[in-house]
């Protein structure tokens, strides 16, 4: 993976991290693309590393809620903020459970699978096209709710199931506000991605090579410029009911997919 392509990479992550199109998916089609003959264990590092960057975008994008949720904390009241923090927390656990349990099995997913890809990307689809026409959504999220939505999360782990229209399409369709649906499920990844970080370093299973560096700096900048654009868009975008586009757009990309690899 030479500058440009990573550059290319991050910008595909910190885009598509909050549009509902798959992320994680995307990457592996533009690593395929681009011809990254990378490992398994270095393409799943490096998709850690865009991640990382578009969590802090996320942090940037809502540091008021952030600091009012912290500050809530510490003031030892059931409170608004305190809820919320449990809420996410609970959300975390479906995630939490793969993450440790089926860690190998889903750094296999990792690695040109492109017809898995294609399929998930078609679930996705269907995902946002059912959320787009949900009705009555001024509901707010509940412990129930939020672990309903962190089951959405953990499915997402595999490429090409969008995370944040997985857990969007999830609340929408419980009913929740969508205002309040992009915020929890923007919000809710932000301890996962700083946790499997933490634990990857801790593992040693996150490593650098000199030559590696650069090019991985180059795209976790680029991903976290992208990500701050597009966080702001996607929310204005889920207010306005437009999940449909992304449907026929993730409908056409999971075809093209399949399409490609089987001939």
């Amino acid at each position: 993976m030479n500058l440009i392509e990573a550059i290319i990479l991050g910008i595909i992550q910190g885009l598509t991290e909050f549009l509902p199109v798959s992320s994680s998916g995307h990457l592996e089609l533009a690593k395929v693309i681009l011809g990254d003959n990378s490992l398994p264990e270095d393409s799943l590092t490096f998709t850690v590393v865009l991640h990382f960057a578009t969590a802090l975008s996320t942090m940037v994008i809502f540091r008021k809620e952030i600091a009012e949720i912290f500050k809530g904390l510490f003031q030892f009241k059931w409170n608004d903020e305190l809820k919320f923090s449990l809420k996410i927390i609970a959300s975390m656990i479906p995630a939490v459970f793969i993450g440790l349990f089926f860690e190998e099995e889903l750094e296999s997913f990792f690695g040109g699978q492109i017809v898995l890809v294609g399929f998930m990307l078609i679930i996705t689809a269907l995902l946002l096209l059912f959320a787009d026409r949900a009705k009555n959504t001024d509901k707010k999220v509940t412990f129930f709710s939020a672990i309903i939505i962190g089951v959405s999360q953990a499915l997402a782990m595999m490429p090409g199931i969008s995370r944040s229209g997985a857990t969007i399409s999830t609340s929408v369709l419980l009913g929740i506000d969508r205002t309040r649906a992009a915020r929890f499920s923007f919000l809710m990844v932000v301890p996962l991605i700083f946790g499997k970080i933490g634990k990857d370093l801790m593992g040693g299973s996150i490593s650098f090579q000199g030559d590696q560096i650069l090019t991985f700096g180059a795209g976790f900048i680029a991903a976290f410029v992208a990500g701050l654009f597009a966080c702001k868009w996607m929310i204005s975008l889920v207010k306005k009911s437009k999940l449909w586009y992304f449907s026929l757009y993730c409908f056409i990309v999971g075809v093209i997919a399949i399409s490609v690899s089987l001939i």
